[in-house]
């Protein structure tokens, strides 16, 4: 058969080096990562098996073997699982699809911990190429499972790799690694050792479902190690808490999330009775960079009496929970059952139920008793979490008791709303937030000035879905969730009546600034009107009450939705020097077009301090450097 060469991609190339040039002091780890996904091929034929009956394979004897050739020294993982064809070959493997190179190079920049270092080998799939660092040389051979011919694929690491079709090749994939001499002093053992691989086996892969076999090597004595299993086979989840250490837990992470760093938290459970199921679910340490993006794969690896039938189950937990990773396995289901019928089974919906209420439920004691766990959790998934609170109604009093919010309270220490309710001033009905880009954005809004000079304490909200939950979500324990930059703000204590007196009088003394001022405005305003919140700044511009904020139309506009501008309401603050010259201006002089001026560069500065643009930027700009050219004639 005719052999081709081809080039590894340029960031391919600096991983290879990285590999063979290796300074990890744990180069174990190859073998964990060639076990892994062997594991995965047998996974993908067992469920290619399931879902076309036609296929012709073989699934008699699912196994992964290790061969070993001390004279050759030579260390073969193999399987019997999905395989690859020539094509995927090429693609999975001559080159890393999703630059999941570049990602790791990045990351491995950054990390300065050596053993941060050796676990970021497994995050971005690109554990085949762990084998260089053990290995001079790596032969693929590989046949998919239903396909006549199959591929084998070599490389030395030094920049090329060739591809060859051939006839011979079994069902499945065969890793043949040609070790390195063992420098022990370098933390390079000998991987021909049975007792080494063993311990590796041992340490790393025993939960796998599939037998790992070491085979035996012919002509080598009684002292030759026989074909023996390697590992136990038995699922963490089917046994006792006791009987599984911390340690067998975050191998079952790494495994089932290709995560290198150990999970937050561990959460087990095991439902009898009618419908019997045992789940062992993780929530990871840190949210992955694609937790926002449509192709996020989500969902459990769901088991029916030991055997996997999905590899992503959605239909387990509803979307704001897809960062969990983990598995289920039920008693009861078919083996033959497709995503389609899951989403309606009510036995999935049960589970999902059932294991919704047991994270929410772990969130909430670790918020009690852990801390600092929970500072880490809500930090990384918080914003997630919180699109519960439009689409869970089920469980929204839950979530609102796990969440936790930035708050003027205090600056490091995020507040409950519970805790906000039991610091609420007297006479204070509602709780006050405001959304935006940032804390220091929100923090100099004007719209916060009035709060800040009274020490009403108001939430940031700071997530995008921020926008939308406070309006779903309405109120909490009696007391309304209101914006303050949104409708008319009283902040007087109740029974004041020189204030209301003060009030009405300045109401009456600006009444015509403010009608003219709507006029010459006209469409970029729905009305000018006193303000009660500012107490700095000359004006502000708020949202009528039920209205869209300008970062919701924003968001709506980004996903296609035709959404009409709304027009916001400026609003002046009467004890302001700048405010009380323009209405004496006007009084004298009526509105003439210096006037005219003013009040729309005061309507742009008040845009501007909300963070928008004003609408027409340029007429904005020209008014302003008008009014510099005076002050300097």
């Amino acid at each position: 058969m005719t052999t081709e060469t081809f080039e590894f991609q340029v960031e391919a190339r600096q991983l290879l080096q990285l590999m063979i040039h290796s300074v990890y002091s744990n180069k174990d780890v190859f073998l964990r990562e060639l076990v892994s996904n062997a594991s995965d091929a047998l996974d993908k034929l067992r469920l290619a098996a399931l879902q076309d009956d036609s296929l012709d394979v073989d699934t008699s004897d699912p196994r992964i073997e290790i061969e070993v050739d001390e004279d050759a020294r030579t260390l073969t993982v193999r399987d019997n699982g999905i395989g690859m064809s020539y094509d995927e070959v090429g693609k999975l493997i001559g080159t890393i699809a999703n630059s999941g190179t570049a990602a790791f190079l990045k990351e491995l920049k950054e990390t300065q911990d050596a053993a941060g270092a050796e676990g970021l080998i497994g995050q971005f799939g690109v554990g085949f190429y762990s084998g260089f660092m053990v290995a001079d040389e790596m032969t693929l051979v590989t046949r998919r499972a239903g396909e006549r011919s199959g591929t084998r694929w070599s490389s030395r690491g030094e920049g090329t790799y060739t591809l060859e079709t051939v006839d011979d090749a079994p069902q499945g994939s065969a890793v043949t690694l040609h070790l390195k001499a063992a420098d022990p002093d370098n933390q390079l053992h000998d991987y021909t050792s049975a007792w080494k691989i063993k311990e590796i086996v041992k340490r790393y892969s025993d939960f796998i479902t599939w037998p790992i076999r070491l085979v035996a090597q012919e002509g080598e004595g009684d002292d030759t190690p026989g074909s023996e299993t390697l590992n136990s086979m038995k699922a963490l989840w089917a046994r006792s808490r006791d009987e599984v250490s911390d340690d067998e837990h975050h191998e079952l992470y790494k495994h089932v999330s290709h995560d290198w760093r150990d999970p937050l938290e561990t959460i087990r459970l095991q439902a009898e009775g009618t419908f019997e199921y045992q789940a062992l679910l993780f929530l990871p340490a840190h949210a992955p960079e694609d937790l926002f993006t449509r192709d996020f794969r989500r969902g459990l690896q769901l088991y029916v009496k030991r055997v996997l039938i999905m590899d992503d189950c959605e239909a387990l937990l509803p979307p704001y929970l897809r960062f969990v990773k983990g598995v289920v396995d039920a008693q009861d289901l078919s083996l033959n059952v497709s995503r389609e019928i899951l989403q309606q089974d009510r036995h999935i919906l049960m589970i999902q139920r059932r294991l919704t209420k047991k994270v929410l439920s772990s969130v909430k004691e670790m918020k009690t008793k852990a801390a600092d766990k929970y500072a880490t959790f809500w930090g990384e998934f918080g914003a997630v979490l919180k699109e519960g609170l439009l689409s869970d109604t089920d469980n929204r009093d839950l979530l609102l008791a796990v969440a936790s919010f930035a708050s003027t309270h205090g600056e490091d220490t995020p507040t409950s709303l519970q805790q906000y309710v039991e610091r609420m001033q007297d006479g204070q009905d509602d709780i006050y937030y405001m959304t935006g880009s940032s804390r220091q954005s929100i923090e100099n809004s004007p719209h916060m000035e009035a709060f800040r000079a009274r020490g009403i304490e108001v939430l940031l909200l700071t997530d995008p879905v921020d926008e939308v939950w406070v309006d779903a979500v309405g109120e909490f324990e009696g007391k309304r969730l209101r914006s303050v930059a949104k409708g008319e703000i009283d902040l007087d204590v109740q029974g004041e009546e020189q204030a209301d007196d003060e009030r009405e009088k300045q109401t009456e003394a600006y009444a015509g600034l403010l009608g003219w001022m709507k006029e010459q405005l006209g469409e970029e305003v729905k009305d000018v009107r006193l303000s009660t919140r500012l107490t700095v700044s000359p004006a502000c511009v708020v949202s009528d009450s039920h209205d869209l904020t300008p970062a919701l139309e924003n968001m709506f506009r980004a996903m296609g939705q035709e959404i009409p501008a709304t027009r916001r309401i400026l609003e002046l603050n009467p004890d302001h020097s700048l405010v009380q010259g323009l209405n004496k201006a006007y009084e004298e002089r009526g509105g003439n077009g210096e006037l005219v001026g003013t009040a729309h560069l005061l309507h742009g500065l008040a845009v501007l301090a909300e963070g928008d643009r004003p609408k027409e930027p340029g007429r904005f700009v020209k008014l302003v450097a008008e009014r510099l050219e005076r002050t300097l004639g």
